[in-house]
């Protein structure tokens, strides 16, 4: 098969609705919109979550808690996952994310103290539990908070 014989699957690609054309189109006077109305109005239509005037779901269901709008969120990684690195590496955030213990740095990075280490390392992180730390030094490593 070469690049000029693929095409796309049978059926996933559909004809562009071509509205305001005429009777031949088959969506001919009103254009697929009916008689009047908002939806038949230019810019017509409602906003997501309107329900004709009715107190919406997302208004009508009670709220609970707190939501802190400045809570800081961290990357988890346990002591236990630090192992598949070689004694003495400096283990750092981007180190983390390049060997796929963590997507994605959000606030930082925390070390967890949940498993056993057996390698010495430098770990840096945003933050450490207390059994993380603990266990990095017992194994001969080192911490730095970043």
């Amino acid at each position: 098969m070469k690049i000029h014989e693929l095409k796309p699957t049978c059926g996933s690609n559909r004809d562009v609705k071509r509205v305001g054309r005429g009777h031949g189109s088959g969506n001919g006077k009103t254009a697929g919109k009916g008689h009047k109305g908002q939806n038949a109005r230019s810019g017509g239509g409602v906003r997501i979550g309107f329900e004709g005037g009715q107190m919406p779901l997302a208004r009508r269901i009670p709220k609970r808690g707190f939501n802190n709008i400045f809570a800081k969120e961290y990357a988890i990684v346990n002591v236990c996952d630090l192992n598949k690195f070689k004694d003495d590496t400096v283990v750092d955030a981007e180190l983390l994310k390049a060997s796929g213990l963590i997507k994605k740095v959000y606030d930082g990075v925390k070390v967890l103290g949940n498993g056993e280490l057996t390698t010495k390392l430098t770990v840096k992180a945003a933050k450490f539990s207390q059994s993380a730390v603990e266990k990095i030094e017992k194994a001969g490593g080192k911490t730095e908070v970043v």
